[in-house]
């Protein structure tokens, strides 16, 4: 795992890596450590997936960890598209089932339903759910409009009374999956997103928070340089306690 900087912003810690491969095997090592230290105080706890192709290495050394005792661990789900289809492979449960949640044995899954017949009233559902099991640990992304989760930033409230909301999804964003190469086009990706909001993100007691790629190099200058605020979602990282961004030597280009 070759780092080639640590530094600080605010009270959020940063950390660039040499590849995506040393970034995500790092967090990966860091987040299996706070889950060890964690369940032994504790009979179980609760920790929050990003669903993004930005986590797939993360991801893929995470599930490798025999020391991880996943029978103590609730594990949640941060953002899903309202109405995808069930077996739409773009759908985020989707995501995290094939490279975590059907891989590992969880105490609990909790995801949101996407064909919920009441949406809202499934807000309330995943809020009550929140609410119960407070997140010890958030493993997050950040997006390329500086979103967290599908806080873009025109419907980002760091004050946000809700835990749980459903968002219009901005021009930048839906495009972003296409560049992801989850969708062929924008006219594909859907308009409409259920998703924590930034207060149910940083409640959270720890946030990982893992960004590869040249493509999120301005929203990585934006959120380690720029001004606190909700134009910049991501920004209030700066202000946890405990935040730790991940970034490889492309996502981290203009701070280098």
């Amino acid at each position: 795992m070759s780092k080639i900087m640590e530094t600080k912003a605010g009270k959020l810690l940063v950390k660039v890596y040499d590849s995506r491969q040393s970034m995500g095997a790092a967090a990966a090592k860091e987040v299996a450590e706070k889950i060890r230290e964690l369940l032994k105080d504790r009979k179980d706890i609760n920790v929050l997936f990003a669903a993004a192709p930005s986590q797939n290495e993360f991801l893929a050394t995470l599930v490798e960890d025999a020391s991880i005792e996943w029978n103590r661990i609730n594990a949640f789900h941060l953002d899903e598209y309202v109405g995808i289809d069930k077996d739409a492979p773009q759908g985020f449960v989707n995501f995290l089932k094939a490279r975590i949640f059907d891989k590992v044995p969880f105490k609990s899954v909790n995801t949101l339903n996407a064909n919920a017949a009441s949406p809202e009233e499934e807000c309330k559902r995943y809020q009550k759910l929140l609410e119960e099991n407070p997140i010890d640990i958030a493993c997050i992304g950040i997006g390329e409009n500086g979103h967290i989760a599908f806080n873009d930033p025109h419907v980002a409230f760091f004050d946000d009374a809700k835990l749980v909301k459903i968002v219009d999804l901005d021009q930048k964003c839906r495009q972003q999956q296409v560049n992801d190469g989850c969708f062929a086009k924008i006219d594909d990706v859907p308009t409409n997103a259920f998703t924590l909001t930034v207060p149910a993100i940083t409640n959270s007691k720890y946030i990982y928070c893992i960004v590869p790629a040249k493509t999120k190099a301005e929203a990585v200058f934006n959120t380690v340089k720029g001004e606190i605020r909700e134009r910049v979602p991501a920004s209030i990282l700066r202000l946890h306690s405990n935040a730790v961004l991940y970034t490889d030597k492309d996502s981290a280009s203009l701070i280098l």
